[in-house]
């Protein structure tokens, strides 16, 4: 036998072999996740890395040999944070078998979830209202986040703890300032359940869509004597508000939400983002955690950072992560890939770590509310540094 035809033979044998062992371990194709971003509607400046972390994710868990083997197919689109659009395009997705699906928006995310029921599609978005935790309502939605409401909670026990610390044996006066819609109504009642629960004067505003100053509603704050004024909404709109207290002189003390704490928020503010606290649920590149490696190293590969990237890069990342972990799970028990499976898998997840990106995420079959507990940070020297332990809300 010639050396080119040896050659040959092992070649076609060592096919053979792999053909084989692919057999015997089972199908490999892909696992199909949909997922939409908003990369040119109204939250485009934060759905643009939160979008790269979760397709970058995929692509580092796949070149690693995907989920047990499996590699994912994320099918997504951009729906311009357009409800109609998330509809559409959920309904294409599901229909071409997708197995679990990433959100994005609180309009689309509420919108879709009887939907979302009906179809038994397990499904992760980046809204963290506490509608979402309605185990009737929407029972395949879970929050990776900590939701809305307590991240307020937590805000307005920050702001009564700060204001005893000064010596005031009062309570503090508390508004709550938020973009018109439902992501920004999202943990008005909550928070004021709380905030008057113990005490604590409290009122609401909305910030009207495209304002170019929020003079008057500074002035509705002073009027109302707040000393702590906590902003839902995210970060172009917040820096607005920041720089126009700054001109005027307000010595409000600012607690972002965690869309608008960020480092976008710092860079569009500057110097008028000093001294706000931010409840923030998943870490910021400034914070050096073990959660940041993976991410870090696979954006060094591309020539990137996280740094540059932001902390919504690894909040898309994490988020892609727990998601991934029900579809571990299910794989690992030799069970089928489908939403019940997945859901009932994630459901069995408990503490699981993140690297302190986030505190550890919890899901059972009563509460898909994956923890309720936050690290407070402050805007310092032009950075966001740690500034408390997990805080959890009452």
């Amino acid at each position: 036998m010639s050396r080119r035809i040896k050659v040959l033979f092992f070649v076609l044998t060592i096919a053979s072999l792999i053909l084989s062992a692919c057999g015997q371990s089972g199908d490999v194709t892909p696992i199909k996740v949909g997922a939409i971003f908003d990369l040119t509607g109204a939250t485009a400046d934060v759905g643009t890395p939160y979008s790269e972390g979760v397709k970058g994710y995929v692509e580092w868990l796949n070149a690693k040999g995907g989920v047990e083997g499996h590699p994912i197919e994320l099918i997504s689109a951009d729906y311009a944070y357009k409800v109609d659009v998330a509809e559409q395009l959920y309904t294409q997705y599901a229909s071409e078998g997708v197995v679990a699906f990433m959100g994005w928006g609180t309009g689309d995310t509420e919108a879709l979830r009887t939907k979302i029921a009906e179809d038994k599609l397990p499904f992760m978005s980046a809204s963290y209202s506490a509608a979402l935790l309605d185990m009737t309502a929407a029972p395949y939605n879970f929050l990776v986040g900590t939701s809305y409401s307590d991240q307020a909670i937590i805000a307005v026990r920050w702001a009564m703890e700060d204001w005893a610390s000064k010596g005031n044996t009062d309570k503090p006066k508390v508004a709550l300032i938020h973009h018109d819609s439902p992501f920004g109504q999202s943990p008005v009642a909550d928070a004021q359940a709380y905030a008057e629960a113990n005490g604590v004067a409290f009122t609401n505003l909305a910030m009207p869509k495209g304002a170019t100053d929020y003079v008057a509603e500074l002035a509705q704050m002073q009027t109302f004597g707040a000393n702590y004024v906590i902003i839902q909404n995210v970060s172009s709109p917040a820096a607005v508000l920041l720089k126009d207290a700054k001109s005027q002189g307000s010595d409000f003390q600012f607690i972002c939400l965690n869309w608008c704490a960020d480092e976008i928020l710092v860079s569009l503010a500057g110097d008028a983002a000093e001294g706000v606290i931010g409840t923030i649920p998943f870490a910021p590149p400034s914070s050096p955690v073990s959660g940041h490696t993976d991410p870090g190293e696979f954006l060094k590969t591309k020539g990137a950072s996280l740094e540059a990237k932001g902390l919504h890069y690894s909040q898309g990342w994490w988020t892609m992560a727990v998601m991934t972990e029900g579809i571990r799970r299910v794989l690992k028990d030799g069970k089928e890939v489908n939403g019940e499976n997945i859901r009932a898998a994630l459901e069995s997840i408990s503490n699981f770590e993140t690297g302190e990106v986030t505190s550890p995420i919890t899901f059972t079959a009563n509460s898909h509310r994956g923890n309720n507990s936050l690290t407070l940070f402050k805007v310092e020297g032009g950075k966001w540094l740690e500034v408390s332990d997990f805080i959890s809300a009452d």
